[in-house]
């Protein structure tokens, strides 16, 4: 198995996927199904850890019917931590807050990668389309590709990726910040500063 790391500012996220070599070795063929099997964000040594969940179950493991970010969680700003608690007591009062999943909402980067479970890479000569399998999202990421002078913000940003090795680094920005545009499951919200960087390897 094979790990992708999903970088941004503020979060880490992992995928696994059976690799895959192009015939010629030049370019990597990350083509095909890819999944996981676990919602959020894994943790990755020697980084900043993720938000995690408060709410346990008996056993102690998190409580995936009701998020409760961990608001103390030294990556946030104080006004973050603070939109991160409340979400919680919302959890709490047995609600759930909206975001883009439970709202029919495109997902952004990079609350994508704590939701999907499995995607379909589309690997083309000048761009990558990703297709996820929950709720029929759909990511375009240009190669070889400069961000535009001015980028109109919309729920997915701008992507433009290049190969290093065997290394896909996609770079997003323009992410639309709203009521709907989250980080993680646990209610960070989006600023229109967001820059995701992620490699697949």
């Amino acid at each position: 198995m094979r790990a992708v790391a999903a970088f941004t500012t503020l979060i880490l996220g992992t995928m696994f996927a059976v690799p895959a070599v192009a015939a010629d070795g030049t370019t990597p063929d990350f083509s095909g199904m890819w999944g996981r099997n676990a919602f959020n964000f894994e943790p990755l040594e020697g980084a900043p850890q993720p938000v995690v969940n408060l709410s346990r179950m008996r056993d102690g493991t998190s409580n995936i019917g009701q998020l409760v970010g961990d608001y103390r969680n030294p990556i946030l700003k104080p006004e973050i931590a603070d939109i991160v608690k409340q979400k919680g007591e919302i959890s709490l009062s047995g609600h759930a807050y909206p975001d883009a999943s439970n709202q029919c909402r495109p997902y952004n980067p990079p609350f994508t990668l704590a939701m999907q479970l499995g995607l379909q890479m589309l690997q083309g000569k000048n761009g990558i389309t990703m297709i996820y399998n929950q709720d029929d999202q759909v990511r375009r990421i240009r190669l070889n590709a400069s961000h535009p002078a001015k980028v109109t913000a919309s729920p997915m940003g701008d992507s433009v990726g290049h190969y290093e090795g065997d290394t896909l680094v996609v770079d997003t920005v323009g992410i639309k910040p709203g009521p709907y545009a989250l980080v993680d499951r646990y209610g960070s919200p989006v600023t229109d500063a967001l820059h995701v960087l992620s490699a697949t390897a």
